[in-house]
């Protein structure tokens, strides 16, 4: 069965080998935003031949492709996940990496009337959001 970045690339025109199909499927079951090394480590125990460079390859042509989509967190990592039609924003944990991905109306209802207020519509935007946990004890 393809994933969604299988059936992309397929449209795109792309050639699928065997290890582009594991590393596509390895990104399509990601809810991580993982970083190369992640994915090079989660495709390997599914083909051990599969080098970091082809993972490097793979995942810069996807994101030329907008298949992927690259994130920075302020971790020095380049992040991935698949680009979707449906939007959504970035919390990130500062302490362990973690990254989640939600959606909030209120948030997209208020970048939309500060746009007009200023006289313009949102074509596109990125938040990310950057915390640490509440501690109980503090």
């Amino acid at each position: 069965m393809d994933t969604r970045i299988e059936q992309l690339c397929v449209d795109k025109g792309m050639k699928m080998t065997e290890q582009r199909r594991v590393i596509a499927r390895v990104l399509s079951v990601a809810d991580d935003h993982p970083d190369v090394e992640e994915v090079h480590r989660r495709a390997s125990e599914l083909d051990p031949r599969i080098s970091i460079a082809t993972v490097y390859r793979t995942v810069r042509l996807w994101e030329e492709a907008n298949i992927l989509e690259r994130h920075d967190f302020g971790d020095g990592r380049s992040r991935y996940e698949e680009v979707t039609d449906e939007h959504h924003d970035h919390l990130i944990d500062v302490k362990s990496g973690q990254v989640i991905a939600f959606q909030n109306a209120d948030i997209a209802a208020l970048q939309d009337r500060i746009a007009e207020k200023h006289g313009m519509r949102l074509v596109g935007h990125r938040l990310e959001l950057y915390g640490v946990p509440i501690d109980d004890g503090e």
